[in-house]
């Protein structure tokens, strides 16, 4: 693969960010994990200097020069996949992910994913970055995905994302009886000494915004309607899990099952066997990105989710 290569001009609005997030913003080929890591090792020049902060801030106007070997390949074949396709027309895509199915390839998940089967679906796709995948959800998270079949789509749904038009809604259903909805504020980054998971962060991390309402109260649980205004890793499993309500079958975050007096020895045995966190993407709004027309697809409950329930009910 060539080396990349970039020159860059830093706008007068990006005044004030730090450089690896200007270059997020620049070059949205690249993870901003995969951008630091060049900062670091030395491939990134502002002004004809080598920076290796990635920390460091910019005053807008800056010449900013990438010169670094690429990552490692992984070579991404089409797979005929199932796709449960919500929407589609010219310009984007919108499937229902379900559990268990990785969205992008990685070194240890080469095969099998959502990039794989969209290429298989529309073999173009290939051409744009990350197969036009614009946002993502966690393996066993289920739900509404939106995917631009084109570059102007792509660029068109960045900026959306960027700035929070997209309306994404969730069902979480979650430990606890609460009373009422609310809003959790609070950055969001690695934890300090477990790197493979998020935490909310009274220092550093990312602003991350999390607003939530009940949909439904049951014994011991609570049905919640999520909204999201920022994107974070894990966010909503994160935030959920710092208020004391973690989500169901939550591997990572949602520790050990909490049941109430007078649960039934069913109940208590359904969510005990519910193996991954319940939560699903339901509904997905955003602005065309060549019609202007406000597109809205909602998905229902997946099978086990929706039995899960029943049973609680």
């Amino acid at each position: 693969m060539n080396r990349v290569e970039r020159s860059l001009a830093v706008p007068e609005e990006m005044a004030g960010l730090r450089l690896d997030q200007a270059l997020a913003r620049l070059l949205p080929d690249f993870s901003r994990a995969r951008l630091q890591k060049w900062i670091r090792e030395g491939a990134v020049e502002v002004e004809g200097e080598i920076v290796t902060l990635p920390r460091q801030k910019l005053v807008g106007g800056e010449e900013i020069r990438l010169a670094a070997e690429p990552p490692e390949a992984i070579r991404l074949e089409p797979e005929p996949i199932p796709l449960d396709i919500r929407y589609e027309d010219g310009q984007v895509l919108v499937v229902n992910k379900p559990a268990g199915l990785v969205v992008h390839p990685a070194p240890g998940h080469p095969s099998g994913t959502l990039v794989n089967a969209l290429l298989h679906h529309r073999a173009a796709l290939a051409e744009l970055p990350r197969a036009g995948i614009v946002h993502r959800l966690d393996r066993d998270t289920t739900g509404l995905m939106v995917i631009a079949k084109t570059l102007p789509a792509h660029h068109a749904l960045v900026e959306q994302l960027q700035a929070r038009t997209v309306r994404r809604e969730y069902l979480a259903l979650v430990h606890g009886e609460l009373t009422a909805g609310g809003t959790v504020d609070g950055n969001i980054g690695r934890h300090p000494v477990d790197r493979k998971r998020m935490a909310v962060r009274e220092v550093g991390g990312r602003e991350a915004i999390t607003h939530y309402r009940v949909a439904r109260r049951l014994h011991g649980f609570t049905l919640l309607r999520v909204r999201l205004e920022t994107g974070r890793t894990h966010q909503i499993r994160v935030h959920l899990a710092w208020i004391r309500h973690p989500v169901v079958g939550d591997p990572v975050y949602g520790g050990r099952p909490r049941f109430p007096a007078g649960i039934s020895g069913e109940a208590r045995a359904a969510v005990a066997a519910f193996h991954r966190q319940a939560l699903h993407a339901a509904r997905l709004a955003f602005t065309h990105p060549t019609t202007g027309e406000a597109v809205e697809v909602t998905a229902e409950l997946p099978a086990d989710f929706a039995h899960l329930l029943e049973v609680l009910g």
